[in-house]
């Protein structure tokens, strides 16, 4: 069947003819009706006919990945009827909004990947929200600023709307205290086409005409600067890609789904509770109650297949799973003590060194809380988080590391890259497990290993827009992943005033983006800081670059800098805490991507793919991309079995001003 957009509402004029009364400024009288009529979110509409929703029969689905896209798949192929098995490599479900427990000075809290805004416009993950009874789990956090440390620009505050385009951007104009910093100057033809592209969204002509550029390269024509500044340069870095590494046509269809093509405005929901706690755990619990099983701490270590097809999988849990090799690139970004004869490989939270001649690699994944550990000069491995000390040889000589860094053989090299395994093999047998479906949920290295780790033939054959055909494995291999990002919580003694939103975007600081306060949105902080009379501050910088920042103690160090300089009152605070998170598992969107990235049917018969790296029909970003990519796997596994799919929604999947 076909996939078409069913939009509620119908044009009554030509979008080529409403350009031309826009341009001569007699839109207003059209356009009244979009400005007093909230519009309705467009159905991304798959099934005609009225079909089955409950499976008559035994099927079985293997869902790889416990982040969003997995839990969303799990939940809606077990609500159908399906035997669900959801397999997750981490000790805690959720992927990048997991929470996990921490202790600071006696007390117990949940520590979270960074803070994640839930937006009006995130249809399917309401949607989801609802059917699960949660949304008392939320809170508004009524506005949404963005704060510039260039002193020229003024804070900007979004609320939200219930205007459409064009007119949340008259809206925009009128409340902005920068309206006369824009530069935008609509007789000049450049900026006359920047206007038109980012307001004319068309999902292939878009990613046609401008997925061969990236951001940086795209602004430095004549582009006008205040626009920059103000909207491009922190929203672009919000979508967790750097401007010199994201594509144009991705940053379009980010700004289309966010800004230009929703009509709910930019303020957003926050979690009352850590995310795993008001969202994972829910989810995770309607599929255990339709008999799905859930099992952390799994990794998979060979992968069986026939005939174009997917025919076992076998997995390891807990401390049996060292035995699987996997492969790490050369980073040649880290620092070296003078002296030391190290190479290093991995990359964020999972670096590890290698002595000049040897056969074993050190993890550089504190035992303790995960931080990078560093030589200093003393010859050593130090922790800049809480102290802990290794030996050369990754022996722990002080607390509050109880265990030795992990050592792992190098099994065999290529080019810029090993394959480690573990040096302390457990010979436990696999398990085994086969299914109807698999589903791999992943972020990108997962799929990435994923893909190493099948013996036999699926390598299906796609065909692009273009015309050309590729292999799925090389679709998965080709996959980017975007510049590292990392997030510091602080605890203080004492709270400050703070006169703009909880969470608040930043722009012109060499690492931080974000600021949030949590200690005024969740419960466990904002009861923690009435017994003490504290804060607790998170900085989160979306896409940093290694080379400025090469391991965790830059990054803390800098933090705390910049920290000090945004909220000035807490030089005088004395700091009780902090928790640093430093990741490289982000999907990126460079430029030249498009054409080739994966889509959730992969013409590998039992196999669909899930995650914010799959190619999506309709606008969306962030969780929601995630959630909808689970949402249309499933869907695809659905219509295999002859059921009626999910419906998803969507903003508008077209801007106002096409030509």
């Amino acid at each position: 069947m076909s996939q078409v957009f069913n939009s509620p509402e119908s044009h009554t004029i030509s979008r080529r003819a409403l350009l031309k009364l826009f341009g001569v400024g007699a839109a207003t009288g059209v356009l009244g009706y979009s400005r007093f009529t909230k519009p309705k979110p467009t159905v991304f509409q798959q099934d005609t006919l009225n079909l089955p929703r409950i499976l008559n029969q035994q099927k079985s689905v293997v869902v790889v990945g416990g982040g969003l896209a997995g839990l969303a798949c799990a939940y809606e192929l077990s609500q159908r009827g399906f035997a669900v098995t959801l397999l997750e490599k981490s000790p805690q479900l959720g992927g990048k909004i997991a929470s996990w427990q921490i202790e600071v000075q006696g007390d117990t809290f949940r520590m979270e990947h960074g803070f994640h805004g839930f937006f009006p416009q995130y249809y399917n993950l309401n949607t989801l929200v609802a059917e699960l009874e949660i949304s008392e789990n939320f809170k508004s956090l009524n506005s949404y600023s963005v704060v510039y440390r260039n002193t020229k620009y003024k804070p900007e505050v979004f609320r939200p709307s219930h205007s459409a385009f064009p007119w949340n951007i008259v809206d925009l104009a009128i409340a902005s205290p920068n309206r006369f910093r824009w530069g935008i100057n609509l007789t000049k033809l450049k900026h006359l086409q920047v206007f038109q592209a980012i307001g004319g969204f068309e999902r292939e002509k878009n990613y046609r005409r401008f997925d061969n550029i990236s951001v940086a390269d795209w602004v430095e024509e004549e582009f006008p600067r205040g626009l920059y500044d103000l909207y491009f340069l922190p929203f672009a870095k919000s979508s967790l890609n750097a401007p010199d590494t994201m594509s144009v046509a991705e940053l379009m269809q980010f700004f289309h789904f966010y800004f230009f093509g929703n009509p709910e405005g930019l303020a957003f929901n926050g979690t009352k509770d850590d995310m795993g706690t008001s969202l994972v755990q829910p989810i995770a619990k309607a599929i255990q109650s339709k008999g799905g099983k859930i099992m952390t701490g799994v990794i998979v270590s060979e992968i069986q297949a026939a005939q174009g097809k997917i025919n076992s999988l076998s997995y390891q849990v807990g401390n049996n799973t060292n035995n699987v090799p996997f492969w790490v690139k050369r980073n040649d970004n880290v620092e070296t003590r003078h002296g030391a004869s190290l190479q290093y490989y991995g990359a964020a939270d999972e670096v590890f060194a290698l002595p000049d001649g040897a056969q074993e690699v050190i993890s550089l994944t504190c035992t303790h809380q995960g931080c990078t550990v560093k030589m200093a000069e003393d010859g050593k491995f130090h922790c800049p988080c809480h102290g802990a000390v290794f030996a050369a040889d990754g022996k722990v000589l002080k607390g509050p590391a109880q265990r030795d860094l992990p050592k792992f053989k190098v099994v065999q090299r290529q080019d810029d890259g090993l394959q480690l395994i573990g040096a302390n093999l457990n010979s436990v047998s696999p398990e085994i497990i086969q299914a109807d479906y698999y589903v791999f949920a992943t972020d990108v290295p997962g799929v990435q290993q994923l893909f190493r780790q099948i013996n036999g033939d699926v390598n299906g054959v796609v065909r692009s827009p273009s015309g050309a055909l590729h292999s799925v494995q090389s679709q998965v291999e080709k996959l980017s992943l975007a510049d590292p990002f990392a997030v510091c919580r602080f605890w203080f003694d004492r709270d400050f005033e703070w006169q703009h939103s909880y969470f608040t975007s930043l722009s012109g600081y060499q690492l931080t983006d974000s600021i949030t306060l949590y200690h005024r949105i969740q419960e466990q902080f904002i009861e923690w800081a009435k017994r003490n009379g504290g804060s607790v501050v998170e900085l989160h910088a979306y896409c940093y670059k290694e080379k400025q920042f090469p391991n965790q103690e830059a990054l803390l160090t800098t933090f705390e800098q910049e920290l000090y300089e945004i909220v000035p009152e807490l030089k005088q605070a004395k700091m009780l805490h902090r928790e640093l998170v430093n990741q490289k598992n982000f999907s990126g969107y460079p430029p030249n991507s498009y054409a080739e990235r994966p889509e959730t049917s992969t013409n590998i018969s039992n196999l669909v793919f899930a995650g914010d790296w799959v190619k999506m029909p309709f606008p969306c970003g962030l969780m929601e991309r995630a959630v909808s990519s689970g949402l249309l796997a499933a869907n695809e596994i659905l219509h295999q079995e002859g059921l009626q799919r999910r419906s998803l929604l969507s903003v508008s999947p077209e801007g106002l001003l096409q030509i």
